[in-house]
């Protein structure tokens, strides 16, 4: 395709060349008349002339070229973002180091030390000594069948703790085993026979919960199913599956099933968990076989068919074991790591509370000692500007002093535009005690603004640096609005202001 001649840009270029043409032979001109009026008396004295009015334009010339690179020079560039570990146990240890970090900076010693010993806990995953698999299901699908079945294929000894209810043959507590050895696997196995879950009654529920906690903690979950799954168990199993548990869906009880049920379940099984579940992680098992009575009479219990999950157990935690860990070490620092942030979280704002507290009382005694104008008051205080600097280090956003004048006066306009400096004026003015007169009462008034309006200032602020210097969706003009309509109920409101009036006396009392 043949391409236009570019008709316009090509007269843009050409009226640039001849204005500049137009201005420069002038120039030239005139540089040439300077020279020959001075080189008359002296060529020497002629040529530095001409010199020094040459560097006088190239430093014009410079001078305007830094100006206009000032408004369109390239944004400073953002910290590079460090990349993502893309091993996982780089990874959980990249998390631990930030927990730790982050623990070190809570002030309340009870607090911090919890979550230290709870972040030396999860330090200690890297090193111990044996994978943790947890069974996972409804008390009746055969848990604890399975558990010993496994168990007793293993060639050590076992030792356990915990509590089997002689009653309903139902594991009470979870159920905690030595590890044992299994041929093929570097490390030993420490399995977990968790309480039943989805069982009614308060005590149900309790287990559950506790169930559902020991599950967290796993490096792989086998869940146990004695049937189709319900939909109460498919959303058990699937939540466990998102927040990335590695999970085997155990098919117990085929025994009691003809072949063609048998069949048809685990297809079922294999079809409706296969966006998180692997069709090989759908495995078939007879865990304790009903009795079979032959027919000369004698009764014949078959033996555990359970070796094809064992098998699958095995496989994947020789292969992935050590992500397994990681994985599971990542998941518990992420929680702990969010719990440490909401702790942070609220240090920060205590502690920025405390900055807005300190400058509104401030600003009382300011304004008291010399009148302003109640418009001008946030925007002319420098006082103002501090405590935006100091809610700023507070989150650790290191700002100097003239970006905290532009802050305070950007939202000083936004208090103006919304009609709250009016609205504040007339507020306090209704609630001071009628017996604060004369000229004191308008002092009194313009103090008692003030402090309200660094308060909401101040709040305002808050919310805005704890945000990462985002004021969200709605602008300035919605945070400033709410933090308003939060600081205006009658009970605080009222406290407030009795507390301003007070302060104010004082002042009163040290000038009489």
């Amino acid at each position: 395709m043949r391409r236009k001649f570019p008709w316009l840009r090509s007269l843009i270029v050409l009226g640039c060349f001849g204005l500049v043409i137009s201005f420069v032979i002038p120039l030239l001109d005139r540089i040439i008349q300077i020279y020959q009026l001075v080189a008359k008396s002296s060529p020497i004295l002629g040529g530095f002339v001409v010199l020094l009015v040459m560097g006088v334009l190239a430093g014009l010339f410079f001078v305007t070229w830094r100006y206009i690179n000032l408004f369109h020079s390239e944004p400073t560039p953002p910290h590079p973002i460090p990349e993502a570990p893309t091993d996982k146990i780089e990874a959980a240890q990249d998390s631990l180091e930030a927990l730790e970090r982050q623990v070190e900076q809570i002030q309340d010693e009870v607090m911090r030390r919890s979550l230290a010993e709870q972040t030396e806990q999860l330090k200690q995953n890297f090193v111990r000594q044996e994978l943790r698999v947890v069974v996972f299901g409804v008390g009746s699908a055969g848990k604890t069948s399975l558990v010993n079945g496994l168990l007793d294929l293993s060639s050590q000894d076992i030792a356990s703790k915990g509590e089997v209810g002689a009653t309903m043959g139902t594991t009470q507590l979870g159920k905690v085993y030595a590890p044992v050895q299994f041929q093929n696997l570097e490390v030993p196995i420490q399995f977990t026979d968790c309480p039943g879950i989805l069982e009614a009654s308060a005590l149900g529920n309790d287990r559950e919960q506790e169930a559902r906690k020991i599950a967290t903690e796993a490096d792989l979950i086998v869940f146990v199913v004695d049937d189709d799954l319900r939909r109460s168990e498919f959303e058990v199993l699937k939540a466990l599956t998102e927040i990335g548990k590695r999970t085997i869906l155990a098919f117990n009880k085929i025994d009691r099933l003809t072949k063609s049920d048998r069949e048809m379940i685990h297809t079922s099984l294999r079809s409706r968990v296969l966006s998180f579940i692997a069709p090989e992680d759908v495995v078939a098992i007879a865990a304790s076989p009903s009795p079979i009575t032959l027919d000369n009479g004698e009764v014949v219990t078959p033996k555990p068919k359970i070796q094809p999950l064992l098998a699958r157990i095995l496989d994947i935690l020789s292969y992935e074991g050590d992500e397994l860990v990681a994985d599971n070490v990542l998941l518990r620092s992420q929680r702990l790591t969010e719990e440490t942030r909401e702790v942070l979280s609220q240090q920060q704002q205590a502690e920025a509370e405390k900055v807005v507290e300190k400058f509104q009382w401030l600003v009382v005694g300011v304004v008291f000692a010399t009148p302003l104008p109640v418009v001008d008051l946030l925007a002319t205080a420098a006082i103002n500007a501090q405590m935006v600097v100091e809610i700023g280090r507070v989150y650790g956003c290191e700002i100097n002093i003239d970006r905290g004048k532009e802050l305070a006066n950007s939202l000083t306009r936004t208090l103006v535009s919304l009609g709250i400096v009016k609205g504040v004026v007339q507020i306090v003015t209704t609630a001071i005690s009628v017996t604060v007169v004369g000229l004191v009462l308008k002092a009194t008034i313009q103090s008692v603004t003030a402090a309200y309006l660094t308060r909401i200032a101040g709040k305002s602020f808050i919310e805005y640096f704890s945000r990462d210097r985002d004021w969200g969706d709605g602008g300035i003009a919605e945070v400033v609005q709410r933090q308003f309509q939060l600081n205006r109920r009658d009970e605080f409101l009222k406290a407030f202001v009795q507390d301003a009036v007070n302060r104010v006396m004082v002042l009163v009392k040290q000038q009489m």
